[in-house]
């Protein structure tokens, strides 16, 4: 170790380190005071976590029961309401902003209800593959290749001449 050798300046072992004078004396002044033991890597752990494993498994029960049984107008869920589900049954208080990120890390998902219209009838919409879909795949088998447009083919003068056949005259 540089530091408890002395034969390096502190200035010259921030620069053989990479590091600042400054910490280099603060490593210093903590080799004095704790002993090499006060220099050993400690893990950042942060902030405690605010709803233990148990606290976890009682919101999922929660919300599993449905937002109206916890009290709500409607079935959905938003981080809003979970925020407040959560203050209200463990008084912890979590912005919904910063409320994603845990739900995500104990297994819950994000999920956003498909918009459809009012109208739509699923009936119909189940029928309508076996029904008309193969009657227009037909139709267009037995196709002849007409086109009954009221507009007729275009040529290199611009007018177009009526074809032979029905309906010419």
């Amino acid at each position: 170790m540089l530091l408890r050798q002395g034969q390096l300046s502190q200035a010259e072992i921030a620069r053989h380190v990479g590091v600042s004078r400054a910490s280099v004396c603060r490593w210093a002044a903590t080799l004095v005071q704790a002993g090499p033991r006060g220099l050993a890597a400690r893990p950042n752990l942060g902030p405690p976590a605010r709803l233990d494993e148990k606290a976890w498994t009682r919101l999922s029960r929660l919300l599993d029961r449905g937002a109206i049984a916890a009290g709500f107008a409607t079935e959905r869920w938003t981080l809003n309401r979970i925020a407040a589900v959560i203050e209200r049954e463990f008084g912890v208080h979590y912005h919904p902003r910063y409320l994603e990120r845990p739900l995500k890390a104990h297994g819950f998902s994000v999920q956003r209800p498909a918009t459809r219209a009012k109208e739509r009838d699923e009936r119909v919409i189940a029928v309508w593959p076996k029904r008309d879909w193969v009657a227009l795949k037909q139709r267009q088998v037995g196709s002849t290749g007409r086109s009954y447009s009221w507009m007729g083919r275009a040529t290199a003068s611009g007018r177009g001449q009526p074809r032979p056949g029905p309906g010419a005259g």
